[in-house]
């Protein structure tokens, strides 16, 4: 009998909620600013959102806050769309900041009609300094003191376009010695004479998002507004708001943010790696971001599965990224195709095959199936093998290629090594081994056992393959408690080109994202960077967590 999974804090609220009648269903939204492409941490945050709505039969509305046309592009709005699919979620509806426009407008004169928002004339440097510090109350502007006409006249020249950017600001008028420093009179809008993606130049007054947020949660009637914990100070003005307002009573909740090891989890930061091409690109399969590990190889189920073997927390922690691997290759394990590729190719003869001949063996794709398959391997006399799978002088317990020893060939037959052949400076060029013609896998009947198993590709066969080894983007465990520039912690190794690889010809019909493992080297997938000349594969992630061992050693 299954153990049931105990609920975490959000679910038992959630279900209080229902059991208490406050709503017959709930809606979660998932809120992205349109500024960048989003990352691993934003899918901890849509799993929970979405998830929370699958399970108790509510809705998710996708909501970009699009409230700052300055840093704001529609090929953000596009791909954050498709990685919400590509994770396997579906939206009840599509929706902006900016379709509220008017509304939120409209709210902004209604605190002014209330008394509680004026037109501050002061600049940015003279409101943080009348702020205060969180030891001393801050000072009223004198601007604070204006009549509601005045407000209501000035605030209305604002959105017509009469004052340059900075000239003017509205502000919440709360308590400028309040103990939380976002009530001391917070901006809630700001003139931004710039094109929006949208409304094109229908506005040049903005909403700041704490004044657009609550009250879009509250236009859509979401239930729970779930954010992650850098906006629990922020929840006092959401409530204020919505109070004064009398709107739909949203409620917002914060969880802890995805913190992972040897990550860097910053949409500034990273479009910094971009623009300053430490990284090819949003997508680079080092970068965090999900189109990314999505080129990478990554699969959304492994994912999800991740993000619900993190939990949620009401407090910050660091996640092992081994976790995350973890995950990846428990998935790939079991949807990868096998393959045999050789990245370091060492050439073996096999001097009593017969010159001319060629057969196809057959090998399984993948055994952890549940419908083995196979297909056909072509063999040969003359082959690849991993250079590191011969020594000439091997140790003890080394069960690969050295002179008399013999090994299996994966699906194949036990060869032995009879002569290593050198070139003029005493290096291995070549292998002469002889088979055992009754050591065919499937129908061995040589009665000879070995220990070694190695894969191999028909060198008349192979073809050739470009392989991208990504690693970690830093070499760092935790970047939050680094020291000086966060690019001075930059992976010199995250990434190794191998140009010429050679693969079995099974490869050839590969089609991009399909996954393999290639045999002991670990687990790739197609790149779309590929031309019709040269196939081009991205390690997906190590068989094993190779990392943790190079910590100890280092």
């Amino acid at each position: 009998m299954t153990e049931e999974k105990s609920l975490n804090f959000l679910e038992e609220i959630v279900e209080g909620d229902l059991k208490a009648g406050k709503h017959a269903s709930i809606v979660t939204r998932f809120p992205p600013e349109p500024n960048g492409y989003l990352h691993l941490g934003h899918a901890k945050s849509i799993c929970l959102n979405f998830g929370l709505a699958l399970k108790y039969g509510g809705y998710t509305n996708l909501r970009f806050d699009d409230t700052n046309p300055v840093t704001e592009e529609v090929e953000y709005v596009e791909s954050i769309k498709n990685d919400v699919q590509w994770l396997g979620f579906r939206w009840q509806n599509e929706l902006y900041a900016s379709d509220y426009f008017d509304q939120l407008f409209g709210f902004a004169v209604a605190l002014i009609k209330k008394g509680l928002a004026y037109v501050d004339d002061s600049s940015s440097e003279e409101i943080a300094e009348m702020k205060g510090t969180p030891t001393q109350v801050g000072r009223d502007s004198v601007y604070r003191s204006r009549s509601i006409e005045e407000n209501l006249r000035l605030f209305m020249q604002m959105k017509e376009g009469k004052y340059k950017d900075g000239e003017k600001v509205l502000r919440a008028k709360i308590d400028m010695g309040h103990v939380n420093m976002l009530m001391r009179d917070p901006i809630i809008y700001r003139i931004k004479h710039a094109h929006h993606h949208r409304t094109g130049d229908a506005w040049c007054i903005y909403p700041m998002y704490d004044f657009a947020h609550g009250q879009s949660d509250a236009i859509e009637k979401v239930t729970h507004s779930i954010c992650t914990l850098e906006f629990v100070p922020h929840r006092e003005l959401y409530n204020w708001l919505i109070e004064n307002l009398e709107i739909y009573p949203s409620r917002q909740y914060e969880f802890a943010r995805l913190n992972m090891t040897y990550t860097l989890m910053s949409k500034r930061k990273l479009l910094q790696l971009v623009n300053e091409k430490h990284v090819n690109g949003w997508d680079d399969p080092r970068m965090p971001t999900l189109s990314a590990v999505r080129r990478r190889g990554y699969t959304p189920e492994a994912i999800r599965d991740f993000c619900d073997k993190i939990g949620v927390a009401k407090r910050d922690n660091l996640i092992d990224i081994s976790l995350l691997e973890f995950c990846v290759r428990e998935h790939l394990n079991k949807i990868s195709n096998r393959r045999m590729v050789v990245f370091d190719p060492l050439k073996v003869t096999i001097v009593n095959y017969p010159e001319g001949k060629s057969e196809l063996l057959s090998s399984e794709n993948n055994t952890e199936a549940a419908e083995v398959t196979h297909r056909d391997v072509p063999f040969s006399r003359e082959l690849y093998i991993e250079r590191d799978d011969f020594m000439e002088v091997p140790p003890k317990k080394y069960f690969r290629l050295s002179p008399g020893q013999m090994v299996r060939l994966k699906s194949a037959f036990i060869i032995k090594c009879e002569e290593a052949v050198k070139d003029s400076h005493g290096n291995v060029v070549e292998l002469h081994c002889s088979y055992i013609p009754e050591s065919r896998s499937g129908s061995d009947t040589s009665g000879v056992q070995v220990k070694g198993v190695i894969h191999w590709v028909s060198k008349q066969h192979a073809i050739p393959v470009e392989v991208r080894l990504y690693d970690r983007l830093f070499k760092v465990e935790d970047l939050s408690a680094v020291e000086g520039d966060f690019r001075d912690y930059l992976n010199p190794d995250s990434l190794r080109v191998l140009p010429q690889a050679w693969a079995e010809p099974a490869l050839k019909k590969a089609s991009v994202g399909e996954h393999f493992q290639f045999l002991r080297m670990g687990y790739f997938c197609l790149d779309p960077d590929f031309n019709g000349d040269k196939l081009v594969f991205n390690r997906t992630v190590t068989l094993r967590d190779m990392w943790a061992k190079e910590v100890k050693k280092g």
